[in-house]
């Protein structure tokens, strides 16, 4: 038996069936031994968390197992992909964390492709088909009834090389032909009734320009381009697992000849990521960022990664989270909740604990000598010693949220009431003494009087009150604009919720989106104050604005006119309101 290149493995309760059947394959010496994954995604728009999945399980198991992961875009559809892509996606797993071992392209292999294409016309394994995508579709059958072979099936082999080659010249327009497998057209695998491997595209590719003509379908490329490239372990979602026969029989194929001593790729499926409230589909997601229901790719709203970064979630809590909900072979609906459990748990770690009021009024501690100001020290994260403090200024006006203040509260009512002690927060103790009001009876300012002898650090400062307040100090504090950001669907499976709606009102999805799309997933509010130590902030730091949320600087943010995002809130209060 050949030994494990693998690092040691203590907990084999800890596998999960990917890393088992991994492990086995090394046992049994396959591949000589070797790991090879890869990350294949599609450059047709940004990556999301479901993605994020797949990425922590092709890299996870390279580094687990000596091995390596390669990046390689699927680029076989020109229509749709883009070089902005591309890039997005390298910024993305980076940020997560990982760094691939190679950068491929499928393009990279059209030409190995073509050539295999030809070989297996030649072998009477292919052949062109004229057709209609309708006729042929209609000819595929059932899965419980054989399909009907095509009247092209058994051309000429150099009638079908000929049509084959004029495919790629230009000659031949879209739709009008293209190449299919020979297999079996009454199989019960409804994937090997002569599949499409080609077809024509007569779009310029963002790597090979006008080169090409006619593309192979992912069914082709997907397969070989693992074969090409050496790749052991071909990690994959379920919905590939009937696609599997498919692709090992092309593998089958293509290495006919070669004494490769069982060096083939094996493929393995796992669940996909699925959560609550979430639509992440990349075609319904460009749906919205082109029609304006989403400010981009990166809105905070939004399932992507880029804009899971710009929310203020960390890449952290986002490798946490999927190793919270793990690989199985079923798929299930994850509570979103349990993302954000994540998030609040590393940030709860990392974040700086600063002083915002999202929702001001003016507190005035009317026996605080006019003109005077303390600096208070403030600790930046209860949770890390190392983090250290920062400096805020108290003075005799006071932001504080209007929240907590109430003239008329109920018995248990712990914050700013009249007659009622409460401690702001690195400060004093103050008791309230009353409210100014406008015509209206709206709260205009808060009056208080604090005890000299209760600043938090004195001896004296040691008297309980069941209340802690923050605040900042008007005078020594930046206005800014705080986005309060909820989720973007108000039903809990947008998917199928969509499909519903469409069906029972015959309506596009853009319709159907409309009907569905949470009105209140974005709340701005421009009259916010943050303590002056924020001036410096900048985009991906992480915050805790005290007793409200963590937060974020958006890349919106400028010196003048800071913007934070909430990142999420320091409670889960979603599943209270949706029960």
């Amino acid at each position: 038996m050949n030994e494990m290149n693998t690092t040691e493995v203590t907990e084999k309760k800890s596998l999960n069936f990917i890393e088992q059947a991994v492990e086995n394959d090394l046992r049994e010496g396959k591949n000589n031994n070797r790991v090879q994954t890869r990350f294949p995604p599609e450059p047709n728009g940004y990556l999301h968390i479901g993605h994020a999945k797949a990425i922590c399980l092709d890299f996870g198991i390279a580094a687990r197992y000596g091995g390596v992961c390669n990046l390689r875009f699927d680029d076989t559809n020109p229509t749709k992909e883009d070089m902005e892509y591309v890039e997005a996606i390298k910024e993305d797993i980076q940020w997560l964390g990982f760094q691939w071992g190679n950068e491929y392209y499928a393009s990279d292999y059209f030409q190995q492709l073509w050539d295999f294409a030809i070989q297996l016309i030649k072998e009477g394994k292919a052949y062109i088909d004229e057709q209609s995508s309708e006729l042929i579709a209609a000819q595929k059958g059932t899965p419980t009834q054989p399909g009907t072979e095509s009247p092209y099936r058994n051309r000429p082999i150099e009638e079908s090389l000929a049509l084959f080659e004029k495919m790629n010249t230009g000659e031949i327009e879209e739709g009008k032909m293209v190449l299919r497998a020979k297999i079996d057209m009454a199989s019960p695998n409804m994937h090997f009734r002569d599949p499409i491997i080609y077809r024509v595209v007569k779009h310029p590719h963002h790597r090979t320009g006008e080169t090409w003509k006619a593309y192979p379908m992912y069914d082709f490329a997907h397969g070989q381009s693992d074969f090409f490239e050496g790749v052991t372990h071909s990690l994959c979602t379920l919905e590939f697992v009937p696609h599997r026969p498919l692709y090992d029989l092309f593998v089958d194929w293509v290495k006919e000849g070669k004494d490769l001593d069982d060096n083939r790729p094996r493929q393995y499926e796992f669940n996909k990521l699925n959560l609550n409230y979430t639509l992440m589909s990349k075609r319904n997601l460009l749906i919205l960022v082109k029609e304006g229901l989403v400010n981009g790719w990166d809105d905070p709203r939004m399932p992507t990664l880029c804009g899971f970064r710009r929310r203020g979630y960390s890449p952290e809590s986002i490798r946490k989270f999927v190793d919270k909900i793990g690989y199985t072979t079923y798929d299930a609906l994850n509570d979103f909740a349990l993302l954000e459990s994540a998030v609040r748990e590393d940030l709860n770690a990392r974040s700086t604990r600063v002083s915002a009021v999202i929702n001001p009024v003016k507190l005035i501690i009317t026996n605080y000598p006019e003109g005077q100001v303390e600096e208070m020290e403030a600790i930046n994260n209860p949770e890390d010693p190392t983090a250290g403090s920062h400096i805020i200024e108290f003075s005799r006006e006071l932001w504080m949220e209007r929240e907590d203040f109430m003239e008329n509260a109920p018995k248990k009512y712990f914050r700013m009431t009249p007659g009622q002690e409460v401690r702001l927060k690195n400060a004093y103790i103050v008791k309230c003494t009353g409210c100014k009001k406008d015509e209206e009876g709206n709260i205009l300012e808060v009056y208080a009087e604090y005890d000299p002898d209760t600043k938090t650090g004195m001896p004296g400062s040691s008297r309980k009150v069941k209340g802690t307040l923050h605040w900042v100090s008007c005078a020594h504090c930046l206005k800014a604009e705080v986005r309060l950001y909820d989720r973007l669907w108000k039903v809990e499976n947008p998917r199928d919720e969509m499909a519903a709606i469409r069906e029972a009102k015959n309506c596009d999805a853009l319709e159907a989106m409309k009907e569905m799309i949470n009105e209140d997933s974005l709340k701005v509010l421009s009259e916010c104050y943050v303590e002056k130590y924020l001036a410096n902030a900048k985009p991906l730091d992480y915050l805790q604005f005290q007793r409200i949320g963590y937060f974020n600087v958006d890349k919106d943010s400028t010196p003048e006119h800071p913007v934070f995002n909430r990142t999420v809130s320091l409670k889960d209060t979603w599943s209270k309101i949706n029960k």
